[in-house]
């Protein structure tokens, strides 16, 4: 493929995002015209009235948490594949994504370990899953401290999830059908069951994580050529890898809170956005990440739609977005070389 211009790709990338924005608040199992959604988001009545409520209650806050999520996702996966030099490296390489999701089986499954949770409750959810990445983090925060060597923390946060989806199997093994359908529900990822509370903190969480990746684009890019190198610079790079796992943490741990565990988004992304524009300046990699990540997750969601049919069934949302990674790590794999990072 040949790479675009920057020029090029600050053309294309917005338009591609305005205009699957646009499809998959039109398409679903009701299929609403374009310019009836354009009256709906300026505040004008629409042919249907019925299209209004559809659009604002169900597929605007949908369409935003694609968006959120994507960029959150792809900004993590880019940061890890960086920190690590290994373009395998994904955003639940530090075991956030397995210890959120043993939280959330502690909350789906607690009666199995003499506790009463109100499961329920979205909000609970979020927190537990959100107190399960955090606990990760900073396990991984402690154990970096002790050791120099990346590759050896990738390691670690292997086993860290190794060990948490471990527990997660006992814990499934010992629970009840009903108690185990709710926590499967949960992995199968889910966008479309945010409101407007937990969209603008979601969004939050994702400006906040932006803020970080930025301040961090100096160390990122002196990163790439080594340790020693980095020094060099004057990098410090203590101070770096905190604040990339912190990065990663915050991110990875909001999305997957509200939204399940996404999987392959934030692998996958980074080495599309590098077939499209050949650099290694995190400048460029970082928006245009976010705004690849944002449009792939829209699609992804517009396919789990089953648009053109008038069947309310909707894909669970990460059999998707396996089909556009999987096929990502085989081709990092077949090049049998080292993707530039």
């Amino acid at each position: 493929m040949t790479p675009l211009s920057t020029r090029g790709l600050w053309l294309l990338l917005p338009v591609v995002l305005v205009a699957l924005f646009f499809l998959d608040l039109s398409l679903g199992s009701v299929t609403i015209p374009v310019t009836d959604i354009f009256k709906v988001l300026t505040g004008s009545l629409p042919s249907n009235p019925i299209w209004e409520e559809i659009v604002i209650d169900f597929r605007l806050t949908k369409a935003l948490t694609c968006i959120v999520a994507g960029a959150a996702l792809s900004i993590a996966g880019l940061q890890m594949q960086t920190f690590f030099r290994n373009p395998l490296a994904g955003p639940d390489v530090f075991g956030l994504t397995s210890g959120a999701s043993l939280a959330v089986s502690l909350v789906f499954m607690a009666s199995n370990v003499g506790l009463t949770i109100a499961s329920s409750n979205p909000w609970v959810v979020a927190i537990f899953a959100s107190a399960g990445s955090g606990l990760v983090a900073v396990a991984v925060l402690l154990i970096s401290k002790k050791l120099k060597d990346n590759a050896s923390l990738l390691i670690i946060g292997l086993m860290i999830g190794t060990a948490a989806a471990s527990i997660v199997s006992v814990l499934q093994f010992v629970s009840s059908a009903e108690e185990q359908q709710l926590f499967l529900i949960w992995t199968f990822g889910n966008l479309g069951g945010l409101n407007w509370n937990e969209i603008v903190v979601l969004a939050g969480t994702l400006i906040i994580g932006s803020a970080i990746s930025y301040g961090s684009i100096k160390s990122m890019n002196a990163w790439l050529l080594g340790d020693h190198y980095a020094k060099s610079l004057g990098i410090n790079l203590e101070r770096s890898r905190l604040w990339i796992i912190i990065c990663t943490s915050v991110l990875t741990g909001a999305v997957t809170a509200f939204c399940g565990p996404i999987v392959f988004v934030g692998l996958a992304v980074p080495h599309l956005v590098k077939m499209l524009v050949k650099t290694n300046d995190h400048k460029i990699l970082i928006p245009a990440v976010i705004i690849f990540g944002a449009s792939l997750m829209l699609l992804c969601d517009i396919v789990a739609q089953l648009p053109g049919t008038t069947s309310s069934r909707v894909l669970p949302i990460n059999a998707i977005t396996s089909l556009v990674g999987a096929p990502v790590v085989v081709w990092v794999i077949m090049r049998g070389r080292k993707i530039s990072v």
